[in-house]
């Protein structure tokens, strides 16, 4: 891995010319792999892999089950390829190329889009926080120091998960679905993504943050010379908002559950006493108050078991898994 001395020696320089940080720092040490899941990218693959191959030989590309000829041009271009027999989707992929980075030993992976948006001149960005101070996640942020050029209906989403996911994770990240991130051999280590979909990306963040692990933002240029995303914008949302909920239920139970379950009991308190102080003075029951004082109760009766139900089996599958 790149030495910290050479780091040092260099990062001056690197702060004004990335070229030249490239040039004496190249990326193609054998435990720094650039990784790139692509499904259907015949257009922009060969670009990409033409681009990377002035800076590393060590390109893995996991082929989505694409049908075109992503795969042969990027085996033809001397890149790494894994190939799923079909679509299993982004989530999928990025899991496949963990486990081949595992596999290969690598200290450092860098995650790289095949859509033709990042600049290879921004992965030095990544890496200095990985060898210098110690993160685990480094994230290409297209928020951190100015507003990129990314169609506003994108991002008003992008927003609007990243808020979710800060909440999650009580970090405050500007774009935490960007998908030009830097990964520690830490976190190939300790982290085990499942999601299938979209939402892998938050799934990675939370469980980073419950295991301790740093994560960091550096700023990036992205390049959106038109519409070339894929995925149906709410679907998007949809599928990440929902596995950012799952994800953030399994990893903090007693938080996602225990929080709204005294909520609900101390409503349910309220309402109750107020029905009883009601039938004392009238001699009656008064039918709402009964009604919501006793189904407020019910529910947080229900979230408070579902929430030590689940952070039991939560701190059993870990211990086994220690």
């Amino acid at each position: 891995i790149i030495s910290a001395l050479v780091f040092a020696s260099t990062r001056s320089s690197y702060m004004t010319d990335p070229e030249h940080y490239l040039s004496v720092n190249p990326i193609d040490e054998p435990k720094i792999f650039v990784i790139i899941p692509a499904y259907n990218e015949e257009n922009n693959i060969a670009s990409i892999i033409t681009k990377l191959k002035k800076v590393t030989d060590s390109i893995i590309v996991c082929d989505d089950g694409s049908s075109d000829m992503t795969a042969d041009i990027s085996r033809n271009l001397g890149a790494i390829v894994i190939r799923h027999d079909k679509n299993r989707g982004y989530g999928a992929a990025i899991n496949t190329i963990f486990q081949k980075a595992i596999e290969i030993e690598s200290d450092v992976l860098v995650t790289f889009d095949a859509d033709g948006q990042h600049r290879i001149e921004d992965i030095p960005k990544l890496l200095i926080p990985i060898e210098k101070n110690g993160v685990d996640v480094v994230i290409g942020s297209r928020f951190l120091k100015n507003e990129s050029d990314v169609p506003n209906y994108r991002k008003i989403g992008i927003k609007m998960i990243t808020e979710v996911t800060n909440a999650s994770i009580n970090q405050k990240l500007t774009d935490a679905q960007s998908g030009f991130r830097a990964y520690s051999k830490r976190v190939l280590a300790e982290i085990s993504p499942s999601d299938m979909g979209m939402g892998i990306s938050t799934e990675i963040l939370i469980k980073a943050s419950s295991k301790g692990l740093k994560i960091s933002e550096v700023p990036i240029t992205i390049l959106y010379p038109g519409n070339t995303s894929t995925h149906n914008p709410v679907s998007h949302g949809t599928s990440v908002l929902i596995s950012t909920i799952k994800f953030t239920s399994i990893e903090h139970p007693l938080k996602f559950y225990g929080i709204p379950s005294l909520i609900f009991l101390i409503v349910g308190l309220i309402f109750t006493y107020s029905a009883i102080d009601f039938y004392v003075e009238f001699g009656r029951l008064n039918t709402n108050l009964t009604l919501v004082g006793a189904s407020t109760i019910l529910i947080g009766v229900v979230l408070l078991i579902t929430a030590i139900l689940l952070f039991s089996l939560v701190s059993v599958v870990r211990e086994k898994r220690y």
